[in-house]
């Protein structure tokens, strides 16, 4: 079966890494396990040893025949052929238990991805997902490290992110020109920390780190003044690389009751 570039194809064939993946997810037979991509199946096939039943979106329809075709999958798998970018992950849950979400992700969909999923938290466990490495290295950045950033605040509001191991080029067929890490995400129906309501809290963020050389005062020109900025206990001289993303969640707590007192309504809290 020949690799589509134009899905990002990058198949993972190393046992050993396969094996530590399914030794890090530890499914178990109750669980409701969804595969983001299996590929050829090499992930799928481990995963089938130790459950009962398994579910996977492909977008590549040969791919998915192959798979289907497979004795090893027969009354085992069920395969959504589609984009999972446009999954509709609480339907497919249903009315069982949250999803567990895992996935050699094509690096080309990587960060819309992972928004997706947080987006539909709700019918998600947790998250098993490989990914290019600096993509991990952006995630569980810490604040004032050059890697600290959009991706690292808004997910740290709706999960908590754990790096756990590096793969190499090798492990794939055919090899990427970087590295990999497996990252596991737990979510989180409520935001971890206090946050006003989502949409406060993602355009404060995206404002904050539209040009993260600018100070806050002049970052978030529009939104927050800087004397509500220094009422929320930050300068507004700080760069926004500098703050921890529960201090994001106190600035657009802020807006949020600005938005209120202005409107003279409710605030929806997330």
């Amino acid at each position: 079966m020949p690799v589509r570039k134009r899905f990002g194809q990058h198949f993972l064939h190393d046992r050993a890494v396969v094996d530590r993946i399914v030794g890090a997810i530890d499914p178990r037979p109750g669980d409701r396990v969804i595969e983001i991509g299996p590929g050829r199946g090499a992930l799928t096939f481990a995963l089938l040893a130790k459950l009962p039943r398994l579910e996977a979106i492909e977008i590549d329809r040969d791919l998915a025949a192959q798979l289907a075709r497979d004795p090893r999958t027969a009354g085992k798998l069920t395969l959504h052929v589609g984009d999972a970018l446009r999954t509709d992950f609480g339907a497919i849950r249903g009315d069982g238990a949250a999803l567990r979400v895992v996935g050699n992700l094509p690096y080309n969909i990587s960060t819309p991805m992972l928004f997706r999923l947080i987006d539909q938290r709700r019918s998600i466990l947790d998250v098993h997902a490989m990914l290019q490495k600096e993509v991990v290295d952006r995630i569980t950045a810490t604040a004032d490290s050059r890697e600290y950033g959009r991706l690292t605040v808004m997910l740290a509001a709706f999960a908590a992110a754990e790096r756990l191991f590096d793969v190499g080029p090798g492990a794939f067929q055919p090899p990427p020109q970087v590295w990999s890490s497996v990252l596991r995400l737990r979510t989180s129906d409520s935001p971890r920390f206090e946050i006003g309501n989502p949409s406060a809290y993602g355009r404060v963020v995206a404002a904050a780190f539209s040009h993260r050389r600018k100070t806050l005062r002049n970052a978030l020109r529009g939104l927050l003044e800087p004397a509500e900025i220094e009422g929320c206990g930050i300068d507004p001289g700080a760069r926004p690389a500098t703050l921890a993303p529960e201090r994001f969640g106190r600035l657009a707590e802020r807006l949020c009751a600005r938005e209120h007192a202005a409107a003279g309504g409710t605030t929806r809290r997330g």
